[in-house]
């Protein structure tokens, strides 16, 4: 049975690095479809919409949880369908985070998974954890 436990330190020190590739003013993409195996994949689906972290876009790690700072909402969505990923990033376009969307229980919990095209897109607050945080 696996029971990894990591330090305070070793978890914060995780994040800290994670805060360190997303860089700032990083871009948050929500896609239709299936989430691909992980960001070094091509991006699959059709692009919904597209935010913009603000300059810096997370702010300090605290006990190994990474808490992104304000996100410049989407105000007119690029098409019309169901989120079902999200995909965070550089400013330079390099892919660092992937994640699934659902109205709860995801790593992105929209009000609505159902966007349409020219509707406002926006994310009210994000974090992430690091294991057994």
């Amino acid at each position: 049975m696996a029971n990894l436990k990591l330090s305070t330190a070793v978890r914060s020190s995780m994040m800290t690095a994670l805060n360190t590739a997303i860089g700032t003013s990083c871009q948050w993409r929500i896609y239709s479809g299936t989430q691909p195996a992980g960001p070094d994949s091509t991006a699959t689906g059709t692009l919904l919409a597209e935010l913009t972290g603000a300059a810096g876009a997370f702010g300090t790690v605290s006990n190994g949880v990474l808490t992104a700072s304000a996100i410049t909402q989407d105000s007119s969505a690029d098409a019309t369908n169901t989120a079902g990923y999200f995909r965070i990033l550089t400013s330079g376009s390099v892919a660092v985070i992937d994640g699934d969307v659902a109205t709860t229980g995801a790593d992105l919990n929209l009000n609505s998974t159902a966007i349409t095209a020219g509707a406002i897109v926006q994310i009210s607050s994000a974090t992430f954890t690091a294991g057994n945080a």
